[in-house]
């Protein structure tokens, strides 16, 4: 590593640790005001003052989003190269249950999936790269992006790409909690590190009738358990099981008569799928399929499948970037390769249009047993702020100190 590059780095540690402090103390208080999809206003209006105290021009997107741009301001930056890095500002609709001193006061609302890490560990990435500007020593533009509304569909990353978050970005980095691993460790992967998540309802209906004679109408309640037995089925005979498609459903709603076929019923559920290819055409199987499955039993039927969010597909040059910088910061030891989750995530939306890569900051405490997200008795282990903002900090140097990688080929 050329010794100026390594000099830059040394600089960010310095930085990141001299405000950990505080770093934790910000991580505290959006952690005890916790604000669900798009309505993240006080969380980002204290990323905003945050941004602000170091001398940066944040601006709103919409009314919750925020990005920041940190000029490049080295001699040697070349011009029109510009990195992102994202954090995602909401929290979910679960009640805590940790018992921590600043657990959620918003009743009903927690950071059970660890944003409030996510959004801390790009601030302090700021503080450092801000500090490099400062003193003209950064190679880059660094875009930050604090986008509202990554736990619902439609989320905020389709709604930042509308708004041209992303113009002039060459690549795009980000990193997620990971509680099964442990502090001080990070997994990475080459390509897929999540799958599609796509929602699903299905309605069906007929005229009803009397149970005595199912013979005489449609039947809606025959006809779904149909769908819920055999749909997953036909889906893994109709696409590649290396796809890994998967089809599961969450609930099903029809009647309330014990003698009466209802007129109408509803499943709700979703489907994943672990291919990017496969996925832009799996909507349309799951819709023939479905409607093949019923063609039988007389009934009407109306198939929703909304395109909620891509795999996250790591591009190869970026995550050697972002893996470079873990090394330096955990130690080459603890930079895993990770397993391809079957969960979503809207980072996948921009990596559709440009190239980058997430990996998977360790936040289980040391001797802890192993949890999971999306848990109301979720508890991370602070060290992993420091960590992840010092990770994408040297990302963004480390990317710049090398040629942009190829454009994403449009879908």
């Amino acid at each position: 590593m050329p010794a100026d590059l390594t000099d830059l780095l040394s600089q960010i540690d310095q930085v990141i640790e001299a405000r950990a402090a505080e770093l934790i103390d910000f991580r505290r208080d959006i952690h005890a005001h916790p604000e669900v999809a798009w309505t993240e206003v006080r969380t980002s209006g204290r990323v905003m003052q945050q941004l602000m105290s170091v001398g940066l021009d944040p601006r709103r997107v919409g009314l919750t989003g925020v990005v920041c741009d940190i000029p490049a301001t080295a001699p040697t930056a070349t011009p029109n190269r510009r990195i992102a890095l994202r954090a995602d500002l909401d929290a979910l609709p679960i009640e805590e249950e940790t018992g921590l001193p600043f657990a959620s006061q918003n009743p009903g609302a927690s950071h059970s999936c660890g944003h409030d890490v996510h959004t801390s560990a790009v601030l302090g990435a700021a503080f450092a790269l801000a500090e490099l500007s400062k003193a003209g020593l950064l190679d880059v533009e660094v875009r930050l992006v604090f986008q509202p509304a990554e736990e619902v569909q439609p989320g905020g990353a389709e709604a930042f790409l509308e708004g041209g978050v992303l113009e002039g970005v060459e690549q795009i980095y980000a990193l997620h909690c990971d509680p099964k691993i442990e502090v001080g460790t990070v997994g990475s992967r080459i390509g897929s590190i999540t799958s599609a998540s796509d929602p699903v309802k299905v309605t069906l209906r007929s005229h009803g009738g009397h149970t005595s004679r199912p013979h005489m109408t449609g039947d809606v309640v025959y006809a779904l358990g149909q769908i819920i037995a055999g749909a997953s089925g036909v889906l893994g005979r109709l696409v590649d099981p290396r796809a890994g498609v998967n089809l599961t459903w969450g609930a099903v709603h029809a009647g309330n008569a014990t003698n009466a076929i209802p007129t109408s019923g509803t499943l709700l559920g979703t489907l994943r799928v672990m291919d990017v290819a496969d996925w832009e055409r799996a909507g349309e199987i799951l819709d023939r399929s479905i409607k093949q499955i019923v063609a039988p039993y007389g009934v009407q039927v109306e198939v929703e499948h909304t395109l909620g969010v891509p795999p996250t597909v790591n591009e190869a040059s970026c995550v050697a970037h972002i893996e470079a910088a873990s090394h330096d910061v955990v130690g080459e030891d603890n930079v895993h390769l990770t397993e391809q989750s079957l969960g979503g995530e809207d980072f996948g939306w921009y990596l559709h249009r440009v190239p980058g890569a997430m990996i998977r900051l360790g936040t289980r405490g040391p001797g802890l047993p192993m949890t999971d997200l999306h848990r109301a008795d979720l508890v991370i282990d602070e060290a992993a702020i420091g960590l992840g903002a010092r990770i994408l900090a040297k990302t963004a140097v480390i990317a710049a100190a090398s040629p942009a990688p190829a454009p994403v080929t449009p879908r």
